[in-house]
């Protein structure tokens, strides 16, 4: 095995990223995850560092509030050589509407401080690389300004001597069994090769070629670059960007940072190789216990959730207003990688969002755990434990990342470095 790449793996959840990066190691680079945290502030049980010590050995593993294990074990943390995270993102989530979307004043999104302070205070021993992952909604957070957060964030890492990539991803469109769209932001400090080249090349050619995520997620060669310059301290920027276009992000889907000088714009995928549909991944009807099949009873609910909506509905303060909503397909297509998987998937309640596929007998049912894992490309029942209900396994995977993307950027950090 070649080099070990040490990392730190940060909100960690059931260990999405330490699969991925794992299972990328080959005879030039060998992936180490030498520390871990995962802490749910929401919950007394912790439940996913249970499935994550359960998988991996509580070894190197912490389940403390990252801000206390830097305020008062900072040491604790290993020096490594790539830090990942998939920061908590329910500020920024299509979950909420974005007039409830706080970004980087909600509870939440200040972890990303967390991550900031941890390569501040490694100073010359703070990693070589990062790999960060969130909703792509960050691209245009808050409501009222959007684009802020996300400035805030890349010229907070600039600051610290990385170079910044960006690229929205969505994992159906490389063959990838499930339509989940998120930014993976990537960093390469000042002095790694890495950096040097993608100072030196041009922003179209690291973004469409040259970088690490074209090459692993292959675009089109023609793009238009945008360049903005983002100039201030922190509360200047959060003060005054986009105050003369406060309803537009400047930032598309793809586009690199150095020294401040943000360059961006708006790459198309191209994939020619096997896709993976979300009838691939069902497990036979046989083996799908009762409780996941819809009652004929209930189907009234699920098409009626499922279905258009153009009706007259009054709020609680007494106001009446019309909704009105477009179709849901019932039942999901089987021949095309699934919609995204949400948190709230799991329950034998009617829902808009939830799966719903019908079997060869011509029953209804919703997804069991197993192929909510393999959606994600997670081995199966990998959140299988005694007391996790079936439930909190759905919540998992709809926290989770598609494992197989994580891997090719792990091949091609393997490979470019």
């Amino acid at each position: 095995m070649g080099k070990s790449i040490k990392i730190v793996e940060l909100f960690a959840g059931v260990g999405g990223f330490r699969i991925g990066l794992e299972s990328a190691s080959d005879s030039k680079t060998s992936y180490k995850t030498v520390w871990a945290n995962q802490y749910e502030p929401a919950t007394t049980r912790q439940h996913a560092s249970e499935v994550y010590v359960a998988r991996f050995g509580d070894k190197n593993f912490s389940g403390r509030d990252i801000e206390k294990v830097i305020e008062n074990d900072f040491n604790g943390i290993p020096d490594h050589d790539l830090l990942v995270g998939g920061f908590p993102c329910q500020d920024y989530s299509v979950a909420s509407t974005l007039k409830n979307s706080h970004g980087l004043i909600g509870k939440k999104g200040v972890l990303f401080w967390s991550i900031y302070t941890i390569l501040s205070r490694k100073g010359k021993n703070a990693p070589d690389y990062l790999f960060l992952e969130n909703v792509d909604r960050l691209l245009k957070s808050p409501a009222k300004q959007r684009g802020k957060d996300f400035a805030v964030m890349i010229a907070a890492l600039s600051d610290l001597g990385y170079a910044i990539e960006w690229r929205v991803i969505n994992a159906a469109e490389y063959g990838f069994p499930q339509r989940r769209r998120r930014i993976f932001i990537i960093g390469y400090k000042k002095g790694t090769k890495l950096y040097d080249k993608a100072t030196k090349s041009s922003p179209n050619d690291w973004l469409t070629k040259d970088g690490i995520l074209a090459d692993a997620f292959t675009v089109k060669k023609e793009m238009h670059v945008n360049e903005i310059e983002i100039e201030g301290t922190f509360a200047e920027i959060t003060k005054n960007f986009s105050s003369d276009n406060p309803k537009l992000s400047p930032f598309y889907n793809a586009g690199l940072m150095i020294n401040r000088v943000a360059f961006t714009g708006r790459v198309e995928s191209v994939h020619k190789g096997k896709n993976i549909t979300l009838g691939q991944i069902l497990i036979d009807e046989k083996d799908v216990p009762e409780e996941f099949f819809i009652p004929k009873k209930k189907l009234e609910s699920w098409l009626y959730l499922k279905g258009a909506k153009k009706e007259e509905r009054k709020s609680l303060n007494g106001h009446i207003y019309n909704y009105s909503e477009g179709a849901m397909v019932f039942p999901d297509a089987l021949d095309k990688p699934s919609r995204t998987i949400i948190t709230g998937e799991g329950g034998g309640g009617a829902s808009r969002f939830k799966h719903v596929v019908k079997t060869p007998s011509g029953r209804y049912r919703r997804l069991v755990p197993l192929e909510l894992e393999r959606l994600n490309m997670f081995p199966d029942n990998h959140t299988k434990l005694d007391g996790i209900s079936d439930s909190k396994r759905a919540f998992f995977m709809g926290n989770a990342l598609v494992v197989g993307a994580i891997a090719r950027v792990g091949q091609s950090l393997s490979k470019k470095r």
